[in-house]
């Protein structure tokens, strides 16, 4: 194998490798486990609860639509919320400090009822006997809350009464924190025992879609236990394989790029994981759980929580167990969170996620650099020997079998490995893979600025405007990236076979109009590992290209 195809196979190698992945992350099924129990042992308690659970019945969704009665409104530091009297929903979540993905002044939307261009909605409530569902009608003393100055914390409480039972559902909102606590109060004025059953859902269309064909993002459920660890459900798999799963602790959610939504019930409540198909394109991932009978004249308080915001890092750890594999690198996450945790701590000193990009890949280039060497060493010597091979080709022609043979016997003569190459590129697009994932799924790059004409290091770099027929952006960077390409392959051996010769001659162009498409921050780690490999094979042809003038120096003497 000469230079030429090394190159085109670790390209293609790469490729493969990373559509593969980008395909098991869009399409394939998830694992859906039919019954599960973590490994804490049940009390006798959650057992009946559990039992309890997994035979009430939700709401029936006949028809499906969203009943709608008053909205009250909601301002914290974070969020700009709307509550709907009817249930109690969670209908509207805007996210003051994070932008829309293609305004600059209007704020992003995470929740939402509307028709279009999504449905998206935090519901929560009480199955039983004289019980408010998420069908029922609250009260509230107020139409809108804000959050005052001093304070860490806003209440909103709205009631509901019925026959002597009487619920009161409280959210209470934390400054500077993406968790909301919601809060079931039951008070049995009734002349009978209660038993009360909560579920906390969450309502989602399907055709909601997001990312492209070149960088796929999931959008669907997902759901966490100590005994199956994080998963992930298409929507598809709600409606062909609906979730049936029992714990006694973890929570569910539904995962969009950069955003998560997430029930987290009490700790130690036994649960019931489900799905549901609601309608052609509505769906429902929840938990319910049933509660300790409450008996006449007695209370209870049921407390959980809701994350619904971005998916950075120390939000989503500090919120609950496994809430921060919702950024899923996939089956690299074991190299790609080292990674990003080694990119955060250099921006907290630069102050600058371009910069810290820049600095993160010299590092990595410097920790392979012995390995590149390798390589490039092997590619300078094929490099020397490309104007033998060829005089080879001439004279044997059409021969293949002696072609062969004759390179072998060259090779063998100047004890040069053409495969030598190979593995420590191998080993390295692990890292590099890792890598592109983690600058295309964090939401700490998002909106980020770098410097000059890159406010926005997660959308592709747009400096020369945007070609209308084909709607790509044309920028600096992928222009840049395509011009070091070509450099790198005037610094490797021009092949013997033509066809090669075409391929590697229109390669760098492909790849440009790829990177056209590519976020800034990706065309920035690739063009500033590419100036880097070309330093450093530029160095090694140039002193392996002087130790062979040297050789035939000695020879002539």
């Amino acid at each position: 194998m000469d230079t030429r195809r090394l190159v085109l196979f670790v390209i293609f190698s790469m490729s493969i490798l990373m559509l593969w992945d980008a395909w098991q992350r869009q399409y394939a099924p998830a694992e859906v486990v039919p019954q599960a129990a973590t490994n804490q042992a049940a009390t006798p308690e959650q057992a009946v609860n559990a039992a309890s659970a997994n035979n009430t019945d939700l709401p029936v969704e006949a028809d499906y639509k969203l009943l709608t009665g008053q909205r009250i409104s909601v301002t914290t530091d974070l969020y700009k919320a709307d509550i709907e009297t009817t249930g109690g929903d969670l209908r509207r979540l805007e996210l003051l400090k994070h932008r829309a993905s293609d305004n600059e002044t209007s704020n992003f939307v995470l929740l939402d009822d509307a028709a279009k261009p999504m449905v998206y909605v935090a519901q929560s409530g009480l199955i039983g006997a004289d019980l408010p569902s998420h069908n029922a009608v609250f009260a509230s003393s107020a139409s809108s809350y804000q959050m005052q100055d001093g304070k860490d914390t806003l209440e909103v409480r709205l009631s509901w009464a019925s026959n002597g039972v009487a619920v009161d559902k409280i959210y209470t909102f934390h400054r500077n924190r993406y968790e909301i606590d919601v809060t079931y109060e039951v008070k049995n004025g009734s002349a009978t025992a209660i038993s009360p059953v909560v579920y906390y859902q969450i309502v989602h269309d399907s055709e909601s879609k997001q990312g492209s064909a070149l960088m796929p993002t999931f959008t669907g459920g997902s759901y966490y236990t100590e005994a199956t660890k994080f998963k992930k459900l298409a929507f598809t798999d709600m409606k062909e394989s609906p979730l049936e799963l029992t714990s006694n602790d973890g929570w569910v959610g539904l995962l969009q790029h950069y955003f998560v939504s997430a029930w987290i019930p009490k700790e130690g409540l036994a649960r019931k994981f489900y799905t549901e198909k609601l309608s052609d394109n509505m769906y429902r991932i929840g938990t319910k759980s049933s509660l300790s009978t409450i008996a006449p004249g007695a209370s209870l308080t049921v407390p959980a929580r809701l994350f619904s915001g971005p998916q950075t890092q120390h939000d989503l750890i500090s919120a609950a167990p496994g809430l921060e594999y919702t950024v899923d690198y996939g089956w690299l996450t074991v190299v790609a969170s080292p990674l990003f945790w080694l990119l955060s701590k250099i921006q907290t000193v630069v102050q600058n996620w371009g910069v810290a990009i820049i600095l993160l890949t010299i590092l990595i280039k410097a920790a392979f650099f012995r390995l590149s060497a390798t390589s490039y060493r092997s590619m300078a010597q094929m490099r020397e020997l490309a104007p033998r091979l060829q005089s080879m080709k001439e004279k044997f022609g059409d021969d293949r079998q002696k072609m062969q043979m004759a390179m072998m016997d060259l090779y063998k003569k100047e004890k040069i490995n053409p495969m030598g190459g190979c593995l420590p590129i191998l080993v390295q697009i692990p890292v590099f893979i890792a890598l592109y994932w983690v600058l295309l799924g964090s939401v700490e790059l998002r909106h980020a600025p770098f410097f000059g004409w890159i406010q926005d290091l997660s959308a592709p770099d747009t400096l020369f405007g945007t070609l209308p027929w084909l709607n790509m952006p044309i920028g600096l960077l992928p222009i840049l990236m395509g011009a070091t390409m070509i450099l790198q392959t005037k610094l490797n051996p021009k092949p013997t076979d033509p066809m090669q010769a075409t391929i590697m001659t229109w390669m760098p162009v492909i790849f440009s109009v790829f990177f056209f498409f590519f976020p800034a921050g990706l065309v920035l780690y690739w063009l500033v590992n590419n100036v880097l490999s070309i330093a450093q094979q530029w160095y090694i042809n140039k002193t392996i290209h002087a130790e062979t003038l040297a050789k035939k120096i000695v020879k002539k003497h």
